[in-house]
């Protein structure tokens, strides 16, 4: 048996294992697009060269960690600059509104309104009738949010009047302001700053994670 085939085998493992590391602690159906195709390049790399003898174990290593190197690089710039995220992981669409079906964020995804269905389906949701939001994650799941009548035992047999059920939006990530999603909600940095004023912030940096909706307004969770 050749000793570099074991060689090969074991430096692969170790390295992957590095770079499943560098991708963080996230289930399989948390990654993105972006996070299967770093993994299947790897394994592409050690498909092709465990039994070519051409290539040296070093080339392998080489190959690896300059790979490993250029992924850890890719996600730094994605952590500092948020404009670059949505290009580069992409970003959530929301195919259903308020109760209405978004047709132009379902072409722009490639979705078809059957495999849509499938999807709702698969969420327990059988007619987009009982939606009230429906959103297409970066990993191509959906998250559904149902009416506030659609529960199992439903607010209406109980007679009871819930509170309206709406979207929350992360206004603050990490310190960082989601400019982009306030301006999606038509608001600006000057109001984010007296709400978090009337909050008790002085300053976003402190903050880690600050998601506002229109019904329940801030949930804030400060930096450990």
């Amino acid at each position: 048996m050749d000793s570099s085939i074991t060689l090969k085998v074991i430096c692969g493992l170790v390295i992957l294992l590095l770079i499943i590391r560098l991708l963080g602690k996230k289930e399989l159906s948390q990654f993105t697009p972006f996070d299967f195709v770093y993994l299947l390049v790897i394994g592409g790399f050690l498909e092709e060269s465990v039994y070519d003898k051409k290539v040296s174990v070093w080339e392998v290593l080489y190959t690896i960690i300059l790979w490993a190197i250029l992924i850890f690089i890719i996600e730094m710039i994605v952590r500092k600059f948020d404009k670059l995220k949505p290009i580069i992981k992409g970003e959530p669409s929301i195919i259903v509104n308020d109760g209405e079906l978004n047709i132009k964020a379902l072409r722009k995804n490639k979705l078809e309104s059957e495999q849509l269905r499938t999807m709702l389906r698969q969420q327990g949701v059988f007619s987009i009738k009982e939606l009230k939001y429906a959103i297409l994650e970066t990993n191509g799941q959906l998250s559904v949010m149902t009416n506030e009548d659609q529960s199992p035992v439903t607010a209406k047999m109980l007679n009871l009047h819930p509170s309206k059920a709406t979207l929350s939006h992360l206004l603050i990530d990490e310190g960082k302001i989601k400019e982009k999603t306030l301006t999606s909600i038509k608001k600006d940095k000057k109001w984010l700053m007296e709400q978090l004023k009337e909050e008790g912030f002085s300053n976003c940096q402190e903050i880690y994670y600050a998601e506002w909706s229109k019904e329940h307004g801030f949930t804030i969770k400060t930096n450990p």
